[in-house]
């Protein structure tokens, strides 16, 4: 029997199917250079090493380095990013945080330094004009000021600059200009882990969650593309863990090896972007690999109201997702489910499976379904 499960160690972790490192997010990264440089602000002195417990539950012990100070004006530190044994481009990128003081009540501004690309299109998570300094990041971040400002009896007004040396010439080799994140990388990471991009260990993982879900006896099983659409379909049905599959972007890996290994109830949940993708026909949903047709989703919208134009033309799915109102936007997700479903029945090849598909938003809201009823769902909360 291969072991598939991800094992942490002092500072990295591997799946141990493959010999793997799993390694951290830039997010991860610059929360840790946060924790060093916030402390030297209030103690005048920078830790060696910072531990970070990440949102999926992982302790990242990381090495501080590049320190700077300047009294009790502004304090600096970095830390090297290891990707494990990703293909990251951000692989060894130093990923620094400059503290500073600001006026009582304020709170906590976040200003991209160097390196640190600016958000100049909609359609992102993060406004225009603001440093693309992710969500969960920014949240990971004021969750350790806020822990240090207790412990250590510090400021809770600070201005956190992150910055990231040679960050702009990195970003070339991102997706960031044609997304239109100008200067420099994005601080990113819902998860806080890098998980290697082995696309036959990961599908052999998905692979082995089949096997154990059918040999427990499971009759219903999720694939989700992510921790947020994860956490929505662990909100809607009370399914073991072993029930929850890791799918990622291999709904293509999942569907092929369930038809010829049925679980009689499956729910793919995911977010619009991806579910967009499977709809168009793709079985990998990663941005590396397959790209949303904006055109064709323009004239699928057509008959909810968004102008063919505007979508046609948009940067992203989120951009169009924002900019619909409430009953456009339900219609659209609820074709996308349609045609999602239909794409996902073609390659289930007539497999004894039932079949949903959900689409959930950024913030875990449920926007669409099609497919079969499932067994045991919770209705609040359900998508129409």
């Amino acid at each position: 029997m291969t072991d598939t499960s991800m094992t942490p160690s002092a500072r990295t972790g591997k799946t141990l199917s493959s010999n793997l490192r799993f390694g951290w997010t830039t997010g991860t990264c610059a929360t840790a250079a946060v924790n060093a440089a916030y402390t030297a602000l209030v103690t005048g002195i920078f830790p060696e090493r910072v531990s970070v417990i990440t949102p999926a539950g992982k302790n990242a012990d990381l090495e501080i380095v590049n320190t700077e100070r300047v009294a009790d004006e502004w304090c600096r530190a970095g830390v090297i990013k290891d990707a494990g044994d990703d293909p990251d481009v951000t692989h060894g990128a130093m990923i620094c945080a400059t503290i500073s003081r600001t006026a009582v009540g304020a709170g906590i501004i976040f200003a991209g330094g160097a390196g640190v690309g600016i958000v100049t299109k909609p359609g992102l998570p993060v406004p225009v004009g603001e440093p693309a300094i992710n969500p969960v990041p920014r949240q990971m971040m004021c969750d350790i000021v806020a822990e240090l400002a207790d412990s250590l009896d510090g400021p809770r007004d600070v201005q956190i600059e992150i910055s990231v040396p040679n960050g702009a010439a990195i970003a070339k080799k991102t997706w960031n200009p044609r997304l239109g994140i100008e200067g420099g990388i994005s601080i990113l990471g819902t998860t806080g882990v890098v998980r290697p991009f082995s696309c036959s260990a990961w599908i052999a993982s998905i692979h082995r969650g089949i096997d154990v879900a059918r040999a427990n006896g499971l009759q219903h099983v999720m694939g989700s593309t992510g921790a947020t659409s994860e956490a929505y379909g662990k909100g809607l049905y009370d399914l073991p863990v072993i029930a929850l599959l890791d799918m990622g972007d291999f709904v293509g890996g999942m569907l092929k090896y369930m038809r010829q290994n049925p679980v009689p109830n499956l729910s793919v949940v995911g977010g619009f972007g991806k579910m967009v993708k499977l709809a168009q026909g793709a079985l990998d949903l990663h941005s590396a690999r397959s790209q949303v047709n904006f055109v064709a989703l323009a004239e699928m919208a057509a008959d909810s109201g968004l102008p063919h134009d505007r979508v046609a033309t948009a940067n992203t799915v989120l951009e169009v997702a924002s900019f619909a109102n409430p009953a456009q936007r339900l219609a659209l997700a609820n074709k996308i489910a349609k045609a999602a479903h239909a794409t996902a029945l073609v390659h289930l090849r007539g497999a004894n499976v039932n079949l949903e598909i959900i689409i959930v938003s950024r913030n875990g809201k449920p926007l669409g379904r099609a497919g079969s009823e499932m067994p045991g769902a919770a209705r609040a909360g359900r998508p129409a």
